[in-house]
């Protein structure tokens, strides 16, 4: 018999290959935009301080310091600022652009597809729980082929709530009809995906290719999305 009877992800990071992607759509509008005659030196530049400005950012929204619109439009005029360019007309138009070429991209993780294909055969009901936005993460999933795998899809928009709350893990339980003692989540981030499942009372997984974090003690631990099949 399964020890769980329903899988949730998260999907940026641990699916989706964000970083990849996210690297991809930037050097489309760094050269699109002309950023390097407007005194940005170097696409990598660019991308590092957008990086830490985005990371800050989210982190803010997370803790229900900022509103979307706040970090969708701050986390370009911030970068921007750095490079001593104040243009607001600039900053949305990228803005505009970035959510719309993003989800078009579709780097996943290595055997994320393997995995999903090796859990429908097993027959668990597959679910999705995200911070990201409604429309940007479907048209992703969608993308990349693999939106049709999740039987719930649970965006923090639908949930009303944001990871690491209790909330959003207790209703994307409740819509699927399960229990946390019958459920297990994956996710790359020790205080959002492992830490808010372990206090909704759900078993973690914890998605970590590169180095691991501290402070937090997840139920597994592993490097490669295959290693799924050695627990599930």
């Amino acid at each position: 018999m399964m020890r769980y009877k329903h899988v949730f992800f998260d999907l940026d990071h641990t699916l989706w290959d964000f970083e990849t992607n996210a690297v991809s759509t930037l050097q489309e509008l760094y050269a699109e935009h002309g950023l390097e005659k407007r005194g940005i030196p170097s696409f990598g530049e660019f991308y590092a301080s957008y990086s830490v400005i985005n990371d800050k950012l989210w982190d803010r929204f997370r803790k229900g310091f900022i509103n979307r619109n706040d970090l969708r439009t701050k986390r370009f005029s911030m970068t921007f600022l750095e490079f001593k360019i104040c243009d607001d007309k600039l900053c949305d138009a990228i803005g505009k652009r970035f959510l719309e070429v993003l989800p078009t991209k579709t780097a996943l993780f290595p055997h994320a597809v393997e995995v999903l294909d090796y859990l429908q055969d097993k027959n668990y009901p597959i679910h999705l729980i995200t911070n990201g936005f409604e429309e940007t993460q479907r048209l992703k999933m969608k993308h990349s082929g693999i939106h049709d795998y999740f039987t719930h899809i649970v965006t923090s928009e639908t949930a009303g709530s944001l990871k690491p709350h209790r909330d959003i893990f207790d209703y994307a339980m409740k819509l699927s009809s399960t229990s946390a003692s019958e459920s297990i989540m994956i996710g790359d981030t020790l205080d959002v995906d492992i830490l808010g499942a372990q206090e909704a009372g759900m078993d973690q997984v914890y998605f970590a290719p590169g180095q691991t974090q501290e402070g937090v003690t997840p139920t597994y631990t592993i490097r490669s999305l295959k290693e799924l099949k050695d627990i599930l």
